[in-house]
């Protein structure tokens, strides 16, 4: 695993890239690139728990990133400095490209739960971003994959009362009440009996994206809770999807 500071913030502390590269990789080649953020309510969390999504991952040629983010335990971070580092970290990649050997125009963002919150946001215009970063490198990624993301925080969605602590226009930060006809393509997965991304919230979601347009594809677990994602037995079945998802998409053969 190679880790690759993309961001210092006020406190002098570096943010980091968790990156695993596929086997023979070069700065000279153009691959896709994934960055997966970590869940926890934008309260905790660590990159490690993606590490065995992106570790999969690079074995499909791909380079496969986790990437930190302020939260509330580590910085007392709000959730829209975690957007903001998402943009931030999406950015930088985009910017280092040809040193990373990636292909800035083949550039996916995941997440779960709270990260996938962050994946999301990174492809609202009107989300809160760094100003002291180049904004003529779009943070936007070309395709979105959520494994039980928050799409909603508005009053019916999650953590309403605690968004707008932070933030006045929280429709900013709500993915669903965003939506326009440049979302990329979207992977969802979920389980159905999740509390945070119920069914019906996955289904409207799904329903205003493919009205604008948009490629959307939501993959069902039965019985699968909140955070099904971390358990073991879903992870090679979650990969699958992802490694499909992808393909149909001609990022990875």
């Amino acid at each position: 695993m190679t880790k690759k500071t993309f961001k210092t913030i006020e406190d002098g502390d570096d943010l980091e890239l968790h990156i695993a590269y596929p086997k023979g990789h070069q700065s000279m080649d153009k691959r896709p690139a994934i960055i997966f953020f970590f869940g926890g309510g934008w309260k905790f969390g660590k990159p490690g728990q993606f590490y065995p999504f992106i570790q999969d991952l690079s074995d499909e040629g791909i380079v496969a990133i986790s990437a930190q983010y302020r939260t509330k335990k580590s910085h007392g971070a709000t959730p829209v400095e975690c957007v903001m580092d998402g943009k931030s970290a999406i950015r930088y990649v985009r910017e280092h490209a040809a040193e990373l050997g990636i292909d800035p125009d083949k550039i996916i963002a995941g997440g779960g739960s709270a990260g996938g919150h962050v994946a999301a946001c990174a492809v609202v215009d009107n989300a809160p971003q760094e100003t002291n970063e180049n904004l003529q490198i779009s943070s936007r990624p070309q395709a979105l994959v959520l494994l039980n993301p928050v799409l909603s925080v508005g009053p019916d969605g999650y953590a309403h009362g605690y968004v707008k602590q932070s933030i006045d226009n929280w429709q900013s930060v709500s993915p669903l009440h965003s939506i326009d006809s440049n979302f990329p393509p979207t992977l969802i997965q979920v389980g159905t009996a999740d509390k945070v991304l119920p069914p019906s919230m996955a289904y409207d979601f799904e329903k205003q994206m493919k009205a604008a347009g948009n490629k959307c594809e939501i993959i069902f677990y039965e019985g699968a809770a909140h955070g099904f994602f971390n358990k073991p037995e879903y992870r090679d079945q979650i990969t699958n999807k992802i490694k499909a998802f992808l393909q149909s998409l001609g990022y990875i053969n």
